[in-house]
């Protein structure tokens, strides 16, 4: 029967090897030089200057945004912009650290915020403190037009799915204060799990090296640790907390595999954007669905955002029946899940039509990856035009 997963093995036997060749000739796993070597080779690839590797995605963006509460002074119930459509640990680190989420409706092009709903939401809430973008499936977001609806808010990036998405000649993860990634087994590259924070910022840099090492002050650059044991000489300095901290490290393990995948990011990039211009040519034969696209999309899934919902839930059941996984489009809108009941933020969705329940409703998605074969995207165009076939749509 035929089988088309979300994402196939993406560990290569090179990457075994490596592991191998690392555990039989080391004495050291933990946080060391591995993890920095990794840091300043992902920095290079970005085109950042400062590069911390974390046990996830998710705990990327915890650091990002306990280490941006602090250093600017915000205050609890500081205001976040925050899609509606995004995965949850984007917005959960905000309720977690006192700050108050504000939802935007997303552009159904773009999946990113849509800039009507966001100039709106700019009228109401002009001390919006800061704006978190999310680049979601691979498309960079118009990160200048929102700077320019919200032109004193800090901006953060979670580009935790999207690692090669470009926008105006530069990467995502390079357009703002700092930035997120995820290396989960299903995204670009992995590292099993494992997430980076980049920055150009020295001073955000040093506070979320803290952060992620309980809030060490042996753990700071060696220049702020000399001053850290100057101004605290009471205090054994290498067991010395100077900052609330956590315990987000990762391993050089964890390290050595990413090492191992980087080599292969760009190419394995490319090879995604070539699995999606043939979807996106497949697509342009029917008019049912539609794919949202957005130029330097680095796409980490093939999306279908269909007529209405009779016929996504008929497309979707035909695909999952034929072989195919799916999932929905990402959480879909944020605001219908339970995890958000308990908690008060300003509702400025409105009582409008909304872009986000549209799709909500109408969209799934189904893998991409470097590991698509020729024969899997004919398999996919076959089985479409065989739906499109039985549901009496013009071809």
């Amino acid at each position: 029967m035929f089988w088309y997963p979300l994402m196939k093995d993406c560990i290569t036997n090179k990457d075994k090897k490596e592991l191998v060749d690392f555990i039989t000739t080391t004495d050291r796993f933990t946080n060391g030089p591995k993890v920095r070597e990794f840091e300043n080779a992902w920095s290079n690839w970005l085109g950042c200057k400062h590069s911390l590797f974390v046990s996830s995605g998710s705990t990327a963006n915890f650091l990002l945004i306990a280490s941006i509460k602090e250093k600017n002074g915000l205050k609890n119930g500081s205001k976040v912009l925050v899609p509606a459509m995004t995965w949850m640990t984007s917005v959960s680190p905000i309720l977690q650290l006192g700050l108050t989420p504000v939802f935007c409706d997303v552009n159904p092009n773009t999946l990113s915020f849509d800039m009507d709903h966001m100039k709106k939401i700019s009228l109401k809430h002009p001390d919006m403190s800061i704006v978190f973008v999310t680049h979601l499936m691979g498309n960079p977001s118009d990160v200048d037009g929102y700077k320019e609806i919200f032109p004193n808010a800090i901006f953060l990036e979670d580009v935790c799915e999207s690692h090669g998405s470009v926008y105006k000649n530069k990467k995502a993860g390079t357009l703002s204060s700092g930035s997120t990634f995820s290396f989960y087994f299903g995204h670009h590259m992995t590292t099993i799990e494992g997430g980076m924070v980049c920055t150009d910022d020295p001073a955000l840099y040093n506070l979320m090296r803290l952060k992620r090492s309980h809030g060490l002050a042996r753990e700071a650059t060696l220049e702020k640790f000399e001053q850290y044991k100057k101004t605290h000489p009471n205090i054994h300095p290498q067991f010395m907390f100077v900052t609330d901290g956590y315990n987000f490290r990762s391993t050089d393990l964890n390290a050595v595999l990413g090492l191992s995948q980087l080599e292969r990011l760009d190419y394995n990039v490319s090879i995604r954007r070539d699995i999606f211009k043939k979807f996106l040519e497949l697509s342009e034969k029917y008019d049912f669905y539609y794919v949202p696209n957005v130029e330097g999309n680095s796409c980490y899934c093939l999306p279908f955002v269909c007529e209405d919902v009779i016929i996504k839930n008929k497309l979707e059941k035909h695909l999952v029946d034929s072989g195919v996984e799916t999932r929905p489009l990402i959480a879909g809108n944020l605001l219908k899940h339970p995890f958000l009941k308990k908690y008060s933020y300003p509702l400025d969705l409105g009582e409008e039509s909304l872009n986000v329940d549209s799709l909500h409703e109408r969209g799934f998605f189904i893998g991409n990856s470097h590991l698509i074969t020729e024969g899997d995207m004919r398999k996919i165009d076959t089985l479409i035009h065989d739906f499109a076939e039985r549901e009496g749509f013009v071809l």
